[in-house]
């Protein structure tokens, strides 16, 4: 029997053993599947730890999730077609979910389909290589729990570890002798570090508006956030404001391109993730920035110089879960010979054709647009559940508006169903105003019960 192997079971692995068990249950004959994952649970990024650094056994902390993040993006534009918000939760739910209560849900359908019992956990891929004379890769696996190793052999190998874990981290001149903390915000785990702190925070992306956001809420007296190119323009509440970048530190003064400067004791670098494969050979390593379309993956997904290999989710992300899926399903029909690859010649001029429309794109409505018919382009091929492509875009693009209106008041908005038209019931504290970030406050219907006086 032919055996794949699944390199990670966060979102994008956990949808291809999903996807694999799908067709197995309408009679397919599926390849063994082996799930490798390094962690000890399933979920990816959002199976939160409190561990930075180092986990306990001498590796990189995979985790980038901190307590109290919530969706920045509307539930329903990530939501799973065959298996919806309200088959999980049993009723209607906020449109704009803490991790929580996003980590039940995807666990939640793993769970409902089975698929735990494919995952190796504590186990870490340490090499992937290919032998062309026996057509067939080689991984070397380590159990991290005895530190053993073995090799094992398989005939496909979908990447699906995310490319958000290992951070992008620039220097720049007086960080080795400033007297606060300098961190990559992969390693923040709580926005109460900061409560009363004067905070400094690079970048200008989703990470840096979040983490300004969640800071001065929790806390912190100032936030400042220096850009590189242009600002958010966000209208940020009291406290926080943006500056163009940052030249140098001085002690605990912190100086800008514009002449301008602020005293400042922590600086929190919001500046991305690198895509990171030390464990793959060279000739099978995926190479790219974070774009909507990287190159060498036709659709997105098979590398074209051995399409036997496939990586899921490596693109720029406004879709998530159920690009996720799409992208899965496509691998799956690749593996079991249902979708037919065409010659290296075509693959390639595929992928420079989108990357020609990728570079003409001049601001996130075009690119909402983009990886709509990205999405559309892959589900076209597959037997993925139908579901309401063009509301998840209108819904992206009205999300972009509602959060030009109001960076505070966004989450606190409604949206509705691709999938089933439910329109999510608005939460019962405005998001502002909610320190509470747990699924029991989540899912509450009213205000906290009152205390009972003591006497």
């Amino acid at each position: 029997m032919a055996r794949v192997a699944v390199i990670g079971a966060g979102p994008s692995g956990l949808a291809q053993l999903h996807a694999f068990e799908q067709a197995r249950r309408v009679g397919a004959e599926v390849p063994e599947v082996v799930c490798f994952d390094k962690q000890s649970d399933w979920g990816g990024l959002w199976n939160y730890t409190w561990r930075t650094g180092l986990d306990q056994y001498g590796d990189p902390v995979h985790g980038s999730m901190y307590r109290y993040l919530w969706s920045n993006g509307p539930k329903e534009c990530l939501e799973f077609a065959d298996y919806t918000f309200d088959e999980h939760f049993g009723k209607p739910i906020p449109s704009f979910p803490p991790r929580e209560a996003l980590f039940d849900y995807i666990t939640g359908r793993a769970s409902k389909s089975n698929v735990r019992r494919h995952i190796q956990f504590d186990s870490a891929v340490r090499w992937v290589s290919f032998d062309a004379g026996r057509d067939l890769f080689e991984l070397t696996v380590e159990s991290r729990g005895d530190g053993s190793t073995r090799t094992e052999e398989f005939d496909h190998v979908i990447v699906s570890t995310g490319h958000f874990s290992t951070p992008n981290a620039p220097e720049y001149p007086g960080f080795a002798a400033f007297p606060g903390r300098v961190m990559h915000a992969h390693d923040v785990r709580d926005a109460q570090e900061f409560t009363g702190k004067d905070l400094l925070i690079l970048g200008s992306s989703y990470s840096a508006e979040d983490i300004a956001l969640q800071s001065r809420k929790y806390g912190a007296r100032s936030v400042t956030i220096a850009y590189r190119h242009s600002p958010m323009g966000f209208g940020w509440p009291d406290g926080i404001c943006e500056v163009p970048k940052l030249d140098r530190v001085r002690g605990k003064t912190a100086h800008f391109v514009d002449g301008s400067s602020r005293e400042v004791d922590t600086i929190v670098l919001c500046t991305g993730y690198r895509h990171w494969f030390p464990f793959i050979e060279d000739s099978l390593r995926l190479r790219t920035d974070n774009v909507l379309y990287p190159e060498d993956l036709y659709k997105g997904v098979v590398w074209t110089a051995n399409p036997k290999l496939m990586y899921l989710a490596m693109q720029d992300q406004y879709y998530t879960f159920n690009m996720f899926d799409a992208q899965a399903w496509f691998a799956r029909d690749v593996v079991l010979g249902r979708i037919s690859l065409p010659a290296r010649g075509e693959m390639d001029a595929e992928i420079a054709s989108w990357r020609e429309r990728q570079a003409a794109l001049t601001s996130p409505m075009d690119d909402i647009d983009f990886q709509t018919e990205y999405v559309r382009d892959l589900l076209k091929d597959v037997d993925y559940p139908a579901f309401d492509l063009d509301l998840v875009c209108a819904h992206f693009k009205t999300w972009e508006h509602h959060k030009a209106e109001s960076i505070t008041g966004y989450r606190d908005r409604s949206f509705s169903s691709p999938c089933t038209g439910t329109v999510g019931p608005v939460h019962h504290t405005p998001w502002w105003e909610e320190p509470d970030d747990s699924l029991a406050a989540f899912l509450r219907t009213g205000p906290p019960a009152a205390v009972p006086a003591q006497v």
